[in-house]
């Protein structure tokens, strides 16, 4: 009899995903997007329940306990940092490079700004804030309107310059609704896209068969894409491994963010993503 998970995926994806998975791990090397930035396939996450310039993983662990868990994921060769200015984790990540060299690892982050202006202070801010001559991804941050490239544009126009100057090595943004998600998908600007993905439609833009859908639309158009919300924000955390399987089986995601929450739960993630592939 064919396992839950096993029916999930085939009915995502199509009979052949369960024949044509491979083995993955979470320090799998990936080129990310047309401007092929190379990151982990596992991305640290710390936005676990963030907003307010917090989040489960600054307000528990603090600075000194966050940039701990940064070493021991660098450690485990998961190179692919993920932050924001709505979780406070800038700072933390600033106390993680004084043991790594900048350019060892990925660094995403991302911005609630709209105008010219208020990008270009918060590049700048960002970048003292973190430590950091440059940024590897910038996102424009929990987006939800359909008409966002109308309301963004101003940010949007510096992120690009930022680009070509080299502060910044690429841009886009997270979608936080199915609409936001369709505009994203036909709009050459966004060279990233960080969507809400899992089995059971927890805490995402729409069922999972629509969001595959316009997801594969952007893998087609030459767009990066990062799955995020793999867990549900916890819903799934009963079944990890059915989420893993799931978000590995993928053909439209790049790679994935997971926060977890000290190095126990960091240590399982890696450990689950590859014994996930052979269940």
């Amino acid at each position: 009899m064919m396992k839950r998970r096993d029916f999930l995926i085939t009915l995502a994806l199509g009979p052949s995903a369960l024949a044509d998975a491979k083995i993955r791990y979470a320090n799998d090397r990936v080129l990310l997007g047309p401007e092929r930035i190379p990151l982990s396939r596992l991305a640290m996450g710390t936005g676990t329940k963030g907003s307010g310039g917090g989040s489960n993983q600054t307000r528990q662990l603090g600075i000194a306990g966050l940039a701990d868990l940064y070493w021991y994921g660098y450690d485990q060769g998961v190179v692919f940092w993920d932050s924001a200015d709505g979780y406070g984790s800038h700072p933390h990540l600033k106390e993680a490079l004084k043991r790594i060299p900048r350019e060892k690892v990925t660094i995403m982050t991302k911005t609630r700004a709209k105008t010219a202006e208020q990008m270009r202070a918060d590049l700048d801010r960002f970048r003292r804030e973190i430590g950091a001559d440059y940024l590897d991804i910038v996102l424009l941050h929990a987006v939800r309107e359909a008409d966002w490239p109308e309301q963004r544009k101003g940010a949007m126009e510096v992120l690009s310059e930022a680009r070509e100057n080299k502060i910044v090595r690429t841009h886009g943004l997270s979608c936080h609704s199915l609409v936001a998600l369709e505009t994203a998908s036909r709009t050459p600007w966004v060279q990233v896209d960080l969507a809400r993905i899992n089995p059971v439609g927890a805490m995402m833009d729409s069922d999972p068969d629509t969001v595959i859908g316009v997801l594969r639309k952007m893998k087609a158009a030459g767009k990066g894409v990062i799955g995020m919300k793999i867990l549900g924000e916890g819903a799934l955390r009963d079944r990890v491994d059915e989420a893993l399987r799931f978000a590995m089986a993928l053909d439209c995601i790049d790679c994935f963010t997971i926060g977890a929450e000290n190095r126990q739960e960091l240590g399982d993630l890696i450990r689950r993503i590859p014994a996930a592939c052979k269940a």
